[in-house]
């Protein structure tokens, strides 16, 4: 049950910043998770809740003087911004529930999954003004394919979901010059699925995210991996109005590039529709 996870809970009209580290059953480590609550918080109300992947990153993404400033300057509705840090199980948390990586990686994606869904949310919930129609996942490279993939298998608990850099390469079996672009988990994953309605999606890739280019067609794997998900998506129903892509120009695959991009997502998670776009 959550109650044996986060177990103790201050809230306070004037500091808006904890950080909560406690044990959790179901990944079998201890977890660290930071809670950004907006400046007029008051626990009477429900707010939207983006829950990030890679949360020890929120310093270097510059996360807390962007909230600051937006909400300053009123472009963003109030949320609940929650970062969960990982450790060195990374590889092998973040991942895909339909299949693990050729060699191994991301065995304990169903873990951490369970950990999202029956502890740190069921907490969040008891404990924090959450509205339950508006909870979303983001997160960054292999985090970002971890948020696609715990959305995807959550409809029903997920709104929206935001991939920064995502690892969408993520392969079954390994590369084949024959069939560049084959066993990619996550990408068949969605072509071989059905809709999910109400589900909306916010793709960020830069032009520098990195230089591969397996099938040799002029393009970046991060640009081409990221806009078959997207093809994907378009052929199972949804419509360009579900999808946000921002390609960043000059962008590179690290979290000064995400800290830069932040606010156009924070819009879209909290106001804004869905709309294409290049940075």
């Amino acid at each position: 049950m959550i109650k044996r996870f986060y177990t103790y809970v201050k809230q306070s009209f004037v500091r808006q910043n904890y950080r909560f580290t406690n044990y959790s059953p179901q990944l079998g480590r201890s977890v660290t998770v930071d809670v950004l609550l907006p400046l007029r918080y008051r626990f009477y109300k429900k707010y939207p809740l983006i829950v990030f992947n890679d949360g020890q990153d929120f310093e270097a993404l510059g996360m807390k003087n962007t909230l600051k400033w937006m909400y300053k300057e009123g472009l963003i509705k109030d949320a609940i911004i929650v970062g969960v840090h990982c450790n060195e199980n990374r590889m092998y948390e973040y991942g895909t529930l339909e299949g693990n990586h050729y060699a191994g990686y991301g065995n304990k994606a169903y873990q951490y999954n369970q950990f999202i869904v029956k502890e740190l949310l069921l907490w969040l919930q008891d404990n924090y003004g959450v509205d339950s129609r508006q909870r979303m996942i983001a997160g960054f490279s292999l985090g970002g394919l971890s948020a696609l993939d715990i959305a995807w298998n959550n409809a029903g608990i997920f709104s929206k979901i935001g991939a920064f850099s995502a690892s969408l390469w993520w392969r079954s079996r390994p590369f084949d010059e024959k069939n560049p672009d084959a066993d990619r988990i996550m990408i068949e994953t969605i072509a071989n699925g059905k809709k999910h309605d109400g589900l909306k999606f916010w793709f960020q890739v830069g032009t520098r995210d990195e230089e591969d280019d397996r099938n040799n067609n002029g393009i970046i794997d991060a640009i081409d991996d990221t806009q078959d998900a997207i093809n994907a998506l378009l052929s199972i129903g949804y419509k360009n109005v579900d999808i946000n892509y921002e390609e960043v120009q000059d962008g590179e695959h690290n979290p000064k590039t995400w800290g830069a991009i932040m606010h156009a997502f924070l819009i879209w998670a909290t106001c804004r529709k869905a709309r294409f776009s290049k940075a």
